[in-house]
């Protein structure tokens, strides 16, 4: 049985998949199609840390004590079917992934990462150092969630937290300001401080307007800056979906707010409003 197996060796999940190789542990990366031939020859890596290591690949997945998603979101369901694992940990964007693995895998952990990462042409640049924060989404003993941290934690920055859902909202109401507006735009997201602030304030009152009536009190207008200052020069994933014509996730980013905002009776115009630009663009790819 393998230790750790990462499914979805795009940017992110590369990078963990490094991180925890070169911390000494057995790691096996699921990847497809350019992906996978890719890693075939080896795992280069750059940015942060300079380095290239001989990865165990594969375009299918084993047993596994321990299964990191890290597809995209509408690859989710796709994904899971043939996983067999002990313990599943979802390090995905958006909402709704978790509850998708859950109708499979008995254990499961939500998590929210701040590490950034991005693949040019094969190369994984690694953009940024940040902390992953886990919390049993379903199933879970603390113990189990200790034991995965512990574990994930000789190679990353892990925090546990109580209420994990929480952290997934907080995330989802950042990505749904900052990666609509520059994917739209073509901008880094250092322009959401500067040309895009004013669209952004809207989106954010909106998304912090959901979120409360949810009784989580966010401050989103205080996130979306942090995380913009801190990652002025990236492009962010749905600007690069954009670019190389690829579907984005905006049904479960954007589109979570709009689902539970007309649930809960509040005003998602906005959302909306970009939620319908998004597909029209990527309608045109």
């Amino acid at each position: 049985m393998r230790e750790i197996q990462i499914v979805g060796a795009g940017a992110i999940g590369s990078l963990f998949g490094y991180l925890l190789h070169k911390a000494g542990l057995d790691v096996l990366l699921v990847a497809r199609g350019k992906r996978l031939e890719d890693l075939k020859s080896g795992l280069r890596i750059d940015g942060l840390a300079r380095d290239f290591v001989k990865v165990d690949v594969s375009d299918k997945p084993e047993e596994a004590r321990i299964t990191i998603f890290a597809v995209k979101s509408y690859d989710t369901e796709n994904a899971v079917k043939n996983v067999k694992t002990r313990i599943a940990l979802s390090i995905q964007n958006g909402i709704g992934n978790e509850d998708i693995i859950s109708r499979y895998i008995d254990k499961v952990i939500g998590g929210v990462t701040s590490y950034a990462a991005n693949i040019r042409e094969g190369t994984v640049f690694y953009a940024g150092k940040g902390v992953t924060v886990i919390g049993n989404w379903k199933g879970c003993r603390e113990e189990e969630v200790e034991e995965v941290a512990e574990l994930l934690g000789k190679g990353m920055e892990i925090e546990v937290v109580d209420d994990v859902r929480e952290a997934k909202w907080r995330k989802a109401a950042i990505n749904a300001v900052i990666n609509p507006l520059t994917a739209i735009t073509g901008k880094r997201n250092g322009a959401i401080l500067e040309e895009l602030w004013k669209p952004a304030e809207i989106l954010c009152e909106e998304c912090e307007c959901v979120l409360r009536d949810m009784k989580y009190d966010i401050d989103v207008r205080r996130e979306v800056r942090k995380v913009a200052e801190m990652t002025a020069n990236n492009r962010s994933s749905m600007l690069q979906d954009i670019e190389r014509g690829k579907r984005t996730e905006i049904d479960f980013i954007n589109g979570k707010f709009i689902e539970e905002g007309r649930k809960r009776g509040v005003d998602v115009k906005a959302n909306e409003l970009i939620y319908y630009l998004i597909k029209s663009i990527e309608g045109q790819k």
